[in-house]
């Protein structure tokens, strides 16, 4: 691999490290004006940002950063840091409900017709992420662009930022926690993400067999093994997530009432599982019940008592 001897390696990093420190500002800053004006916002969001921020900071600046450009496995170390685990933990801060929550009225209208528009939902559309993250991946490690990236600064920067944004919108394209317009059901949702998981593992088994062009075949074998392995333990907490939100969107909910538990879905049941609505329904197709027999034969007695003393 190479070391970056045609310019210095402190460039791309600080590039790299000022968009991700000017967020973790503004993201502060944020949360301080929305506890002013409204209901405190969540502590564990704001912590889950700094730590993405964390991440990412480690990927792009410091000891990692800079043995990555000679050490294939500590590269692959970065990617996990900079494409998997900073978009996970960034995507649960919520950073657009929270924007929202700071800027005036007429801007939120705007920046919601924006995220309403056709662009956004294009680019936020499961497969779409998956086509950008996952194959954006493939083509990094199958071709000379791995190599290439070493040897030109412009090239470095672009193919990292890709990395984070495209790890970023695949992440919150699988998982429901910002706002998001356009939201596919679970089942699509799961169906991409099981597609996206082989994608990763068999990308990975590549590597080990077959190493990018300047990386020797001990480190590609490393390398492959921590992009399987860590890679692994972070889509096992992405599932983790989506399951639990399929699960609390959909379960049952139970409430006590005099007459005893009843279940409230879209349906309305009894404690015994009786459809509520759908007996109402056959009971209105099999004519008169036997209060409204008794109702009627009163109404037809008081009708003749009426008429007899007239």
């Amino acid at each position: 691999m190479h070391t970056h001897e045609q310019y210095s390696a402190v460039s791309p990093q600080v590039l790299l490290a000022i968009p991700f420190l000017l967020l973790f500002v503004f993201y502060i800053l944020a949360v301080d004006l929305s506890n002013r004006k409204k209901k405190r916002w969540p502590v564990y969001r704001a912590v889950a940002w700094s730590m993405g921020i964390l991440c990412a900071l480690l990927a792009v600046i410091g000891p990692i950063a800079d043995i990555a450009h000679s050490d294939f496995s500590v590269h692959m170390i970065g990617h996990v840091l900079l494409g998997m685990l900073a978009p996970l933990f960034m995507a649960l801060g919520a950073p657009i409900t929270l924007l929202l929550r700071t800027i005036s009225v007429p801007i939120a209208r705007k920046l919601t017709s924006i995220l309403r528009s056709h662009l956004v939902h294009f680019f936020q559309h499961p497969i779409t992420t998956f086509i950008l993250n996952i194959g954006g991946l493939w083509l990094l490690y199958t071709t000379e662009l791995f190599h290439m990236m070493h040897e030109y600064m412009l090239l470095y920067v672009i193919i990292h930022v890709h990395i984070f944004l495209a790890g970023y919108v695949f992440t919150i394209s699988i998982i429901s926690v910002d706002l998001a317009p356009f939201k596919k059901s679970y089942l699509y949702r799961t169906i991409v993400f099981l597609f996206a998981l082989a994608g990763h593992a068999v990308l990975a088994k590549y590597i080990y067999a077959n190493p990018p062009v300047g990386v020797s075949k001990t480190q590609a074998e490393l390398g492959g093994m921590i992009m399987y392995y860590s890679g692994d333990t972070v889509e096992v907490g992405l599932i983790v997530i989506l399951f639990y939100q399929w699960y609390k969107k959909s379960r049952p909910k139970f409430h006590i009432r005099k007459e005893g538990f009843a279940i409230s879905t879209n349906k309305k049941f009894t404690v015994v599982g009786t459809d509520i609505e759908e007996v109402k329904r056959l009971n209105a197709n099999s004519g008169m019940s036997y209060r409204e027999i008794n109702e009627w034969f009163a109404k037809q007695q008081a009708k003749s008592h009426s008429s007899k003393k007239r």
